[in-house]
């Protein structure tokens, strides 16, 4: 039996830097037991042919590296579809949560990977229904976020939000924000929400510059069903998952809301921990002045 392991690279390449990486990733895995597998984005960059789709490679490897950012992660989570596996991201962006080895330190991902010294954080997923008289005619996964927004209008939308059965409150706001723990550094913190940790097991529902200002974020189980309800006039509302296509929701859709079955292990450098991480995302000194 092979004792070649199978690692997939990913990667954006409109990044300046993907080529020189992309490069010295090959030269190192080479002659070291694992066989490097390239998407189409990463083989172009070096003239190769023949690349794979983000499922083909996740069929092929035990762990895709992706060269980008977080919205280069976010990007193969959905091209991947129902084909999970372990995601290890090197930042050729600015600001990256999921991203976590700097481009400068991607020798480091080789040797930990080589040596399997690395660690697994188990994200939560949202699995997001759309429901017409009742019936699912859509459903999909994010990491970050689900958010229901208005169109090209600048006008207020009127939201009604259960969780389960109770009523938690019809929204007046530009739209509402629902995240996971990984996403509350995302688009939720840019609206006034609070950061969690990947282990919290909450959700965070946060209305978009809310009409009554008494609105503010609310933080309830991951256990929990969402149910938002357009109201009945609303013809202009959009969901987006994750920051990518926006799905118009047409009068009397709903929106139904609650944790995926699957989980995304996204991997990081041994010792590096998530409030290390914040703090140099953020800029955080640690100290008074």
């Amino acid at each position: 039996m092979s004792s070649t392991r199978h690692i997939g690279l990913i990667a954006n390449d409109s990044k300046p830097q993907a080529r020189d990486v992309v490069q010295s990733l090959v030269r190192e895995f080479s002659g070291r037991g694992v066989q490097l597998h390239l998407d189409h984005r990463a083989g172009r960059l070096i003239g190769a042919e023949n690349g794979l789709t983000e499922p083909e490679l996740a069929d092929t490897c035990e762990m895709l590296m992706v060269l980008g950012g977080d919205g280069t992660i976010l990007q193969v989570l959905h091209a991947l579809g129902s084909k999970l596996c372990p995601l290890l991201g090197i930042n050729l962006g600015t600001l990256g949560f999921l991203t976590t080895v700097s481009a400068a330190d991607h020798l480091s991902a080789v040797e930990a990977i080589i040596a399997r010294k690395f660690t697994l954080s188990e994200r939560t997923l949202l699995k997001v229904d759309i429901l017409r008289e009742g019936q699912v005619i859509s459903s999909r996964i994010a990491l970050n976020d689900a958010v229901v927004s208005r169109g090209k209008l600048s006008r207020l939308i009127r939201l009604a939000v259960h969780i389960g059965r109770d009523v938690l409150t019809e929204y007046n706001a530009d739209g509402l924000i629902v995240a996971t723990p990984t996403g509350s550094t995302a688009y939720s913190l840019s609206a006034g929400g609070p950061i969690l940790t990947p282990d919290s097991d909450v959700f965070v529902l946060n209305p978009i510059c809310p009409h009554v200002l008494t609105n503010r974020a609310v933080i309830v189980s991951d256990h929990s069903t969402i149910e938002i309800t357009p109201a009945d006039l609303e013809s202009s509302i959009y969901l987006t998952l994750d920051g990518q296509n926006a799905q118009h929701i047409q009068p009397g859709e709903s929106i139904r809301i609650s944790k995926a079955p699957q989980r995304l292990p996204l991997a990081s450098l041994e010792g590096v921990s998530y409030f290390e991480v914040l703090r140099q995302k953020l800029k955080w000194s640690g100290t008074a002045v």
